[in-house]
């Protein structure tokens, strides 16, 4: 897998891959993971590496330390771009949050969020956009943005209500009030929580048994989820339609109804 060359003392990702599995983190410890613009460049450039390696199958994203998966964006950075005015804070902020957010809500491996500690603002913004997510039980969740006198700027105002339904979404989008990891279950923005020495074991895992299927199957369901969400049903069930109708003709179908008759595991490429 190529990754950008940076020392690993420095890089603001750092990247490692075990058995399919590549595994991020935000290396920014000492300011809270903020999300910084090189944070988020060099997140994408690792996204845009591990799209196009086979070797890898699916992703899990976590915070560097013990205290944060990331505080949100890097506010004295961004302070720059709001007094350089509209057409810079959009282009250098809202746009690169925007995207980094759709790119990981659309990328079509399984990412999963390993949340840590603080997840904050644009960190928690990650946690709304990624396919899964277990949290630390001493992970803390906010949507602060309100504090600072703007609204969320990487999909929290559209992502969050649509996981949470709009009456919880706007408590939480107007007061700034923190909450907590069992909140964050509850309220469907994360799939599991878990003691803290068993986070990442636990994303791991849960990693492990989605990267045991074809890889094709795996990125036909999260298009056809996360498409058709925006969609009506019956635009969604076009799309569910036309992700069946790639498979027909692929190695990876004819396999697994092969082993399926012939009551066996199916082997599939790359596995």
């Amino acid at each position: 897998m190529h990754t950008p060359r940076q020392s690993p003392a420095v890089a603001p990702v750092l990247v490692s891959l075990d058995d399919g599995i590549a595994r991020l983190t935000l290396n920014r410890p000492d300011k809270l993971n903020a999300l910084n613009y090189a944070t988020i460049d060099a997140l994408m450039a690792h996204l845009d590496a591990i799209e196009t390696d086979p070797a890898v199958r699916a992703v899990v994203l976590t915070g560097a330390g013990d205290r944060a998966f990331s505080a949100g964006g890097d506010i004295r950075e961004f302070s720059g771009s709001v007094a350089r005015g509209v057409a810079a804070a959009t282009q250098e902020f809202v746009r690169r949050g925007q995207a980094m957010t759709a790119r990981i809500e659309a990328f079509p491996k399984p990412i999963i969020v390993a949340v840590n500690g603080l997840a904050f603002g644009g960190g928690c913004e990650i946690t709304e956009a990624a396919h899964l997510a277990i949290a630390s039980e001493r992970a803390l969740f906010a949507k602060p943005e309100i504090r600072l006198g703007m609204p969320p700027t990487f999909g929290g105002t559209q992502r969050l209500s649509r996981l949470a339904g709009r009456k919880r979404a706007l408590a939480l989008l107007l007061t700034g009030e923190r909450f907590s990891p069992a909140q964050a279950l509850e309220m469907g923005l994360v799939n599991a929580v878990v003691p803290h020495d068993e986070l990442i074991p636990a994303a791991s895992d849960l990693a492990r048994r989605i990267v045991r299927h074809a890889p094709l199957a795996v990125s036909a369901v999260i298009t056809a989820v996360t498409r058709g969400l925006n969609m009506g049903i019956a635009e969604g069930l076009q799309v569910e339609s036309e992700q069946f109708a790639r498979m027909v003709p692929t190695a990876d179908l004819a396999e697994g109804l092969a082993a399926w008759i012939d009551g066996r595991e199916p082997l599939y490429q790359g596995r």
